[in-house]
């Protein structure tokens, strides 16, 4: 028994020796950087992080460089005078511009922002706080750099505008390019997200012909945000860089909501998703909790300095995060209605109601807010865009399904993943990212405008996947690869997929993207700056002009004049405003029109051809078509529908001269596509 036992002692003890003699050498295979002198470590990773930001800013600059160069050639700036340039801003761009001119001829900055916070010379029989109402704090922001820069000897006040807006997109994919970097650890995984950007910039971006856009000074930020908490949700990272992540999502997420009005929604649907990944347990419930502070800390910020912006109060986002009860409360006490507004867009849009109201109807026509066509798919296909997003989505998907089913069956998570392991989904940013992505494409298979929002995602998700070894590992798992060495065949590809990508887009699109540098483009809107010179000239000073909320956007721009209405679409005021001025494309008397433009104490009255005379592409979208059903003018019979009223449509008839409208209006100007009438004070009825 003795010798038996001593024997048993040996093998263990040779075993043991064995199998120390051996770890060194698997974990060398496990990590290279094992064995490696500690200096030639560091210096690797330096090496490793100065190129990739070297090539995140380089992929940043140049992306602005071509935004500023295409802008040049296609609306010819250069060689504009200022109304000509200010008219390629139209509809609500043309307002936010206009208060930048504002602030510039303002004596002071402060007595710029006193009259932004108390104007009472944009929108007629209202004072309003500019500011808030319409999330000035881009152009307070770029008024202050342009003056304290001493920019006005340098370049002019436009220039220095849109030079800001094209900067922040730089920034916003240098962001895109991190986080896809970040996630895969290649920065090669950043260079193939911004050619899929570029590529796909018809539905990335709407920078092209709405420069002013809020989501155009808000979504960097985001982008920023959304790269800081990407480096945040991971494990194994050191506590300066966890703190540095934490420093930037808190500030990256208090600008995105000073940006944009709507930003809270954004962030609710972001808070869902690490809702979601709290609950599976797949990420640390300290560093989700973290970011609930940031949220409420931002809230409670962007109030107080959005001069107490009851809409963020009753925002979901705080729903959410603080208390269900809480904010049902507020939402009893706090005297706002946006949120009624967005619900009853949202019944009408998704079948649960049905309505005859003008604005309701009308946003439901508009391109933004459908459902996305076939041709949206057809180019995120034909880009490559979209088959290796599915690819990458399923497997990551996959892969996080089934960390779930073994966290509900007891098993913890691995502290620390390899690659040999093949589980993505154990990764908690991937995880969010796939909760993310999923929720932020479902809204937009539903509003096309919020393929501005996912695309983007799509390219970044798209080039982190396919460069990813752990993503291709995972999937030979899957597969039960035999042949060949999964760990080195799993490194190949990560290399060899995306320069095929890269190879190819190259080939392709690079031509492409040169032409439309090279050409110039035509853009002059000889009626429109006729209307305006008209405007400047002719029209007295205290003249307040009535018509579309689009051209009223565009008259306040280039002439200062007050206007009756603005293309803005979340105050109850104007969207009243806005339907009642539209009558005048309605089938309703001269009297009743009179009525409604003497209540605005408007003085001139624009029609525009092109409404007047509109042929929809969508049956039932045209505006007189909306206003018919609205005032109860179309009659249906037999299944079709025929418009009917007493009265023919204002806007035709108007331009006949003859009793009763020559009694109330008076054309003092017109050309092909506009018809100024003015307003008269004393009616005079002739037969």
């Amino acid at each position: 028994m003795e010798e038996g036992a001593e024997d048993l002692r040996q093998r263990k003890k040779q075993n043991c020796t064995e199998t120390d003699k051996m770890a060194p050498d698997e974990r060398n295979k496990e990590n290279p950087n094992l064995g490696r002198s500690p200096k030639y470590v560091l210096f690797q990773r330096f090496a490793k992080l100065f190129f990739g930001c070297v090539a995140a800013i380089t992929s940043g600059m140049m992306y602005a460089v071509y935004l500023s160069t295409y802008h040049e050639r296609k609306f010819w700036f250069s060689s504009r005078q200022e109304l000509e340039r200010e008219i390629t801003f139209q509809g609500d761009s043309a307002i936010y511009y206009s208060f930048y001119k504002e602030l510039l001829k303002a004596p002071s900055f402060e007595r710029g922002v006193y009259e932004l916070t108390h104007n009472n010379k944009t929108v007629s029989l209202r004072t309003i706080n500019a500011v808030q109402q319409m999330t000035l704090y881009p152009e307070l922001i770029a008024s202050v750099l342009y003056q304290a820069s001493g920019s006005e000897e340098v370049i002019e006040p436009v220039y220095f505008y849109i030079g800001i807006v094209f900067g922040l997109q730089g920034i916003y994919m240098a962001a895109l390019f991190v986080t896809s970097w970040v996630m895969s650890g290649t920065w090669l995984a950043g260079m193939l997200t911004v050619a899929w950007f570029i590529i796909n910039r018809t539905d990335t971006t709407r920078i092209d012909y709405s420069i002013p856009l809020r989501e155009n000074w808000a979504l960097p930020y985001f982008a920023c945000q959304v790269a800081a908490l990407t480096g945040y949700l991971k494990n194994n990272i050191n506590s300066s860089a966890e703190r540095f992540c934490y420093l930037l999502v808190s500030a990256s997420t208090y600008t995105f909501m000073m940006m944009w009005e709507y930003s809270h929604y954004l962030l609710f649907v972001q808070a869902v998703s690490l809702v979601l990944l709290d609950s599976f347990a797949l990420v640390q419930t300290d560093k989700v909790h973290e970011v609930y502070k940031i949220y409420l800390f931002s809230l409670f910020l962007g109030y107080l300095l959005q001069f107490e912006n009851p809409a963020l109060l009753v925002s979901p986002l705080l729903s959410l995060v603080a208390a269900l009860m809480l904010s049902k409360c507020l939402q009893t006490f706090v005297p706002h209605k946006e949120n009624e507004h967005v619900l009853k867009f949202l019944e009408v849009k998704f079948g649960l109601n049905t309505t005859k109201n003008f604005t309701v109807n009308w946003l439901l026509c508009q391109e933004s807010l459908q459902t996305p066509s076939q041709d949206f798919f057809l180019r995120l296909t034909q880009s490559s865009l979209l088959p290796f997003y599915i690819l990458v989505l399923i497997i990551c998907l996959s892969s996080v399904t089934q960390v779930i089913f073994r966290r509900i069956g007891g098993e913890p998570l691995k502290e620390k993943i390899t690659l040999d392991d093949g589980r993505i989904g154990e990764r908690p940013e991937i995880a969010y990212h796939v909760i993310h992505t999923i929720l932020m494409g479902s809204l937009a298979m539903m509003l096309e405008g919020m393929k501005y929002l996912w695309t983007p995602y799509m390219c970044m998700l798209a080039a982190f996947g396919v460069c990813s070894p752990e993503l291709w590992m995972t999937l030979f798992k899957w597969l039960r690869l035999r042949a060949v060495h999964p760990v080195l065949l799993a490194l190949i590809l990560s290399m060899a997929v995306p320069s095929i990508i890269g190879f190819s887009l190259w080939k392709e699109y690079f031509p492409r993207i040169m032409t439309e540098l090279s050409e110039l483009q035509e853009f002059y809107d000889s009626d429109t700056v006729e209307l305006m010179m008209w405007v400047k000239r002719q029209a007295p000073v205290a003249a307040v002009f009535a018509g579309s909320p689009q051209l009223m956007g565009m008259i306040k721009l280039c002439t200062g004049w007050m206007v009756t209405s603005l293309p803005l679409y979340d105050d109850d005021d104007l969207l009243r405003r806005n339907e009642n001025v539209y009558q005048i494309y309605s089938k309703r008397s001269a009297e009743d029109i009179y009525k409604i433009l003497t209540s605005y104490k408007a003085t001139y009255l624009i029609i525009e051809d092109s409404i007047c005379n509109e042929v929809g592409p969508v049956k039932g979208c045209r505006v007189k078509d909306l206003l018919d059903i609205a005032n109860g003018h179309v009659v249906c019979d037999e299944g079709d529908s025929y418009a009917y009223s007493k009265y023919g449509r204002f806007c035709h008839e108007i331009k006949m001269n003859y009793s009763p409208y020559v009694n109330y209006f008076t054309r003092v100007y017109w050309n092909r596509s506009y018809f100024v009438y003015k307003i008269n004070t004393v009616i005079s009825f002739q037969s």
